[in-house]
């Protein structure tokens, strides 16, 4: 179940130019790196670094399914 699911993430034609990959992983590190401070709303700092994670690995992978999903209709 854990191989699909990374397979799933890893998959996929990648979609984005070499810029929106690289500013995907820079806020993607940035809001990671700020939900690592201290907050009195602990699910806050879990969303930014949800967020954040995601946009990570959007630019890591190069693809992005709410973009191919957007082009596709």
């Amino acid at each position: 179940m854990a191989n699909d699911m990374i397979h799933d993430i890893f998959s996929g034609e990648p979609n984005l130019t070499t810029t929106e990959r690289a500013v995907s992983v820079a806020l993607g590190l940035g809001i990671a790196a700020a939900a690592a401070q201290p907050r009195p709303n602990k699910w806050l700092s879990l969303a930014a670094l949800v967020v954040g994670v995601g946009l990570a690995m959007r630019g890591a992978t190069g693809h992005c399914m709410v973009k191919s999903a957007a082009n596709s209709l």
